[in-house]
């Protein structure tokens, strides 16, 4: 199991509640999570519903199913969303508390907003 993150990954679910979403198929243009990550890998998603629920996680692919493994943001205080009826927008994004950004200047900016600078192999092994 790897992780895995593409561009343009979209399919659709009518799940209800906090379990493991079944997809529906890619949307018009895009990829299914099958194809584009490849089952039993990790994926960094969201889930957007209509009625304004949303969840940013870590999730497990199977063959057109998304296990909802770890939540990382969401409209419920951050925990699993208990998704209600209608249909959902299920797509590979990746969160901005996992992403690696360069300054103006090329610095790597930490999450804390801390510049890693001057750093060599040694300084990596021994953190």
């Amino acid at each position: 199991m790897a992780l895995v993150v593409n561009d343009r990954v979209k399919e659709t679910s009518t799940t209800t509640g906090t379990g493991t979403l079944s997809l529906a198929g890619a949307v018009t243009g895009f990829e299914t999570f099958s194809s584009a990550i490849g089952n039993t890998n990790t994926t960094y998603y969201s889930i957007v519903n209509v009625n304004g629920e949303f969840e940013v996680g870590l999730g497990t692919v199977s063959a057109a199913a998304l296990a909802r493994t770890t939540v990382i943001s969401s409209s419920n205080s951050d925990s699993a969303v208990n998704f209600g009826a209608g249909t959902k927008n299920v797509f590979c994004t990746l969160p901005a508390s996992k992403a690696v950004i360069l300054d103006a200047s090329g610095n790597i900016v930490a999450n804390n907003g801390v510049n890693l600078t001057a750093l060599n192999a040694t300084q990596l092994t021994s953190g």
